[in-house]
């Protein structure tokens, strides 16, 4: 068993869950699909050390966790319900045991973005999701080749536009991190790989291909 099967098997059997073994074997053939190249376990490792580094400041760091696990099991390209699908399938492998089954469904939810969580917790999920965009310029760079290469069914044009309908809706925000600990470290170079990344791709017409 790797250090990443153990941490996840420990995590799942201290709060309850059955099974864990088997649920990390079903996670890791959903992350490790072929079609994957940002969505995928990198991803996932990468979330747990900005968990790390910020579970102090967590007040229910299991639960967090847990979500961060499983809020990317499912990712169809394009597909709108990817994280309610992943919420599910998290519900089906919890079942009862799982005490805070439905907060942790809720806190996969927030990681579609598209709102504030009322509750500290979700914050900091939301939060460590997106940390990646205050990465180092070239680590910024790799993960946009990654997310492009998951999206061979648009063209550059289409993605383009997608792309910055997305980063311009971030910018738009007060903030883009809910959590002081990740306002702090992550907000101001965030914005600049944004501000960036969207003046890379004016004017769409003369894109070739991501960089």
């Amino acid at each position: 068993m790797n250090r990443t099967q153990a941490r996840f098997v420990e995590l799942w059997s201290r709060n309850g869950g059955a099974r864990a073994e088997a649920v990390y074997a079903d996670l890791v053939e959903c992350y490790g699909d072929p079609a994957r190249h940002y969505h995928t376990l990198r991803h996932i490792r990468r979330c747990l050390r900005d968990f790390d580094l910020a579970r102090s400041a967590i007040p229910n760091p299991d639960v967090v966790e847990l979500a961060l696990w499983c809020h990317d099991v499912f990712y169809m390209p394009g597909a709108r319900d990817n994280e309610q699908r992943s919420a599910d399938w998290f519900r089906r492998w919890a079942g009862d045991r799982i005490a805070l089954r439905e907060r942790i469904c809720e806190m996969i939810l927030a990681t579609q973005h598209n709102h504030v969580p009322h509750e500290l917790d979700g914050c900091f999920t939301c939060d460590i999701d997106l940390a990646v965009l205050g990465a180092t310029r070239s680590r910024f760079r790799e993960d946009g080749v990654r997310l492009r290469a998951e999206r061979s069914d648009l063209d550059d044009c289409a993605y383009d536009l997608q792309e910055r309908r997305i980063l311009g809706s971030l910018l738009a925000r007060p903030r883009i991190y809910h959590t002081d600990f990740f306002y702090a470290r992550c907000e101001h170079r965030a914005r600049e790989n944004l501000v960036w990344r969207i003046g890379q791709s004016e004017p769409v017409k003369s894109r070739r291909d991501i960089p």
